[in-house]
């Protein structure tokens, strides 16, 4: 058997933010790296993911995912190739998709991986368009925000790994209007160009209010929320009658020191019998096989498109974090680890 490295780096939180992450509250640290006891793994991270959630995790307060540890690494999903196994089912080579990415090598119990087809699909996409994310997208629109057939649909963030995917399933599905928000000229374009958006603006432009109804003046049906603040005080004026809103996430409220002032027209919800529904995805992995398949087909067929924006380097991994907190992604943020 090939001789195992000594050590690797991973990422530790070492100190808790305000406001913005600070390069002071991170530390990148070599850690040793281990023989895999009885029934578990041992997998050299070939790519890991960032994600906007990850900054609430830097907070020691309760939510639906438990805080980052004080000079402990950090985790989230990752995908890698076992280069030690003494797990039944798990051999060397194999690739595993697990949750415990910002580090080069990860040590654990099999039960906590799920090997994945490199085959099928590049093995980045089953940290996005095939994983998390996508099912995020998928159960989102379909489950939560109970979309039909002729619904007009606005998605923030639209141009990010989840709003990307949401604007494409509603076009798919015969949404009668799709419309999305982004933060550059560059990706509205792509919006409408390559991911086949109805309309599509950009809300550094022009009061968020103003450009969406603008681009949707018979209203929407469907919000799915990615940005909170003036985006869903914009949705709620726009919304006909019964609409619905997935709450996805709140990204331009995760570093603020203050309360936000919007929505201030919440009482839309009463006379427009709005329906708004906070979703984590975890609740919805019943949908996994079906959401496997449904993508994968519309991938083969080419009806879905996604980007990736790749981070080379462990060493870059804060940077490619602090991307995502500023909206610099397109499609799904990926580090990708030097071999």
């Amino acid at each position: 058997m090939t001789a195992l490295p000594a050590s690797g780096r991973a990422w530790h939180l070492a100190a808790r933010p305000h406001g913005w992450p600070e390069p002071g509250d991170v530390a990148l640290r070599e850690v040793p790296v281990t023989e895999p006891g009885e029934g578990r793994i041992l997998v050299r991270n070939l790519h890991f993911s960032v994600d906007p959630y990850m900054r609430g995790r830097m907070n020691d307060v309760k939510s639906y995912a438990p805080p980052y540890v004080l000079n402990q690494p950090m985790d989230g999903g990752a995908v890698g190739e076992v280069i030690a196994s003494r797990a039944e089912g798990f051999e060397v080579g194999d690739h595993v998709l697990h949750g415990l990415g910002w580090r080069e090598y990860a040590e654990f119990p099999a039960g906590r991986g799920t090997k994945v087809d490199a085959s099928l699909a590049p093995l980045s996409a089953y940290l996005g368009v095939l994983g998390m994310t996508g099912l995020t997208a998928y159960a989102g629109l379909f489950e939560v925000a109970s979309f039909k057939e002729g619904d007009a649909v606005f998605v923030s963030g639209a141009a990010g790994a989840v709003g990307s995917q949401v604007g494409q399933l509603a076009r798919i599905k015969g949404a009668s209007r799709v419309i999305g928000s982004a933060g550059s000229d560059a990706k509205v374009k792509l919006l409408v160009e390559e991911y086949g958006f109805d309309a599509a603006f950009n809300y550094k432009n022009g009061p968020v209010k103003d450009q969406l109804k603008e681009a949707a003046p018979d209203g929407i049906d469907v919000y799915f929320d990615n940005v909170g603040g003036d985006h869903l005080e914009a949705a709620l004026s726009s919304f006909n009658l019964h609409g619905r809103a997935t709450i996805c996430g709140m990204i331009a409220q995760y570093n603020s020191t203050e309360p936000s002032p919007a929505p201030r027209n919440l009482a839309l919800v009463i006379g427009k019998r709005l329906r708004l529904q906070g979703m984590l995805v975890g609740d919805h992995f019943a949908l996994q096989p079906q959401f496997v398949k449904d993508v994968a087909g519309w991938l083969a067929s080419g009806e879905l498109k996604y980007h990736e924006t790749v981070v080379e380097g462990i060493e870059n991994g804060f940077d490619a974090f602090l991307g995502v907190l500023r909206g610099e992604n397109t499609g799904k943020m990926i580090v990708t680890l030097n071999g």
